[in-house]
């Protein structure tokens, strides 16, 4: 008599899911439409209302005991940003997104008293064109009303003061395809999971897998595996349909793509988690989706899914920043466009790790198979 297969067993259970997950329409919808929809919308429809506000780093070797520097810094038109280190500084300067560092010199000479000048990259193309002549309105402005016909400021090169550095182009769709790679993972990992194991457990699925003699790991790693394997797929076709339509950073190429699906990874077994929670406290299926809505709505809006987390008000992004999906986006962003490896984004796999702990020993609580 041939010895009963846990393994064979659990492979029948994922094939047969895996085959009802392709057959459902609200998992290819989630999954595969709406990630696509979203990047659509958010990275082709630009925002053309009210008066832009163009961020600006003052150089730390500048002059900051003048007038200029003063008119810059009540400016409605420029904002003063910091940054805690140079290579944050320099990222920001790759991504486009600050403008410039500004350097205001003091010459030494009567007239002009104090120079001028931009460092930029090609990637804020869109942004320090319009600084230069709000800073040039201003010295003008100051000229005229203190100094009159012997001008104290003026643009340090009067023909480029500009200095204009080449760098890779950060394009929307690095930003917004990460984001809403994250938004896919997250949404199959709670919902998902959540209405399989209710549904299998109230159509008395489960019951039935109870008289076979399949242990409850092996069940559980069956239907884990066809969840797994479906959204990885779904990983695979966003990245590449990003790379080949849409232009997505791989810095390293096949590299690349091969550690973002790790990332991927790591991040839907935390959310599976999630989904395990969900499905062991829900009495039904309509409270399914209020319970998961608790979980994924506050991480799609502050989760740095469709807008930066800098971009938050400063009290609010601190919640942001506790979020697991924050840390998987932001490893992704920097795997996929910084070229930075898996080891280099530890810190953000080392917080998803801690929450998928947390997020398991409530599940091994809660959930219920009966």
């Amino acid at each position: 008599m041939q010895k009963y297969s846990q393994v064979r067993a659990m492979l029948a259970i994922t094939k047969a899911s895996l085959r009802s997950i392709f057959r459902s329409p609200s998992a290819v919808i989630f999954s595969f439409v709406f990630p696509f929809i979203f990047i659509l919308v958010f990275g082709f429809i630009g925002n053309n209302g009210g008066t832009p506000v163009y961020k600006i780093v003052i150089d730390k070797n500048s002059d900051t005991a003048n007038a200029l520097f003063d008119s810059i810094k009540t400016s409605n038109r420029l904002k003063i940003v910091q940054f805690n280190s140079e290579k944050e500084l320099q990222m920001s300067l790759v991504k486009g997104k600050i403008a410039g560092v500004i350097k205001i010199t003091k010459t030494g000479k009567e007239f002009p008293a104090y120079e001028y000048a931009i460092a930029t990259t090609n990637a804020s193309d869109d942004k320090w064109p319009q600084v230069l002549p709000i800073l040039n309105a201003m010295s003008n402005k100051i000229n005229d009303a203190k100094f009159a016909n012997r001008p104290s400021y003026a643009a340090q090169d009067k023909i480029n003061p500009v200095n204009r550095t080449e760098v890779r182009e950060y394009k929307t769709i690095d930003f917004i395809l990460p984001g809403q790679l994250g938004f896919s993972l997250l949404s199959s990992g709670v919902f998902g999971v959540a209405f399989m194991f209710f549904n299998l457990r109230n159509t008395l699925v489960l019951k039935r897998f109870f008289a076979t003699p399949i242990t409850r790991t092996y069940i559980v790693l069956g239907e884990g595996f066809a969840r797994v394997i479906f959204q990885m797929l779904t990983a695979i076709v966003i990245i590449l349909v990003g790379y080949f339509l849409f232009g997505f950073t791989l810095v390293n190429g096949w590299q690349t793509l091969l550690e973002m699906l790790v990332l991927s990874f790591l991040g839907l077994l935390v959310f599976m988690g999630f989904g395990f929670i969900v499905s062991g406290l829900a009495k039904s299926d309509s409270t399914i989706p209020p319970f998961a809505n608790l979980i994924t709505l506050p991480q799609f809006l502050l989760g740095g899914t469709f807008f930066s987390v800098e971009a938050f008000p400063r009290w609010l992004q601190p919640i942001s920043k506790a979020l697991p999906l924050t840390y998987l986006n932001t490893a992704m962003r920097a795997v996929a466009f910084e070229g930075q490896n898996l080891w280099d984004v530890r810190n953000e796999i080392g917080v998803l790790i801690l929450w998928g702990v947390i997020v398991y020993a409530v599940a091994i609580k809660v959930f219920k198979w009966e």
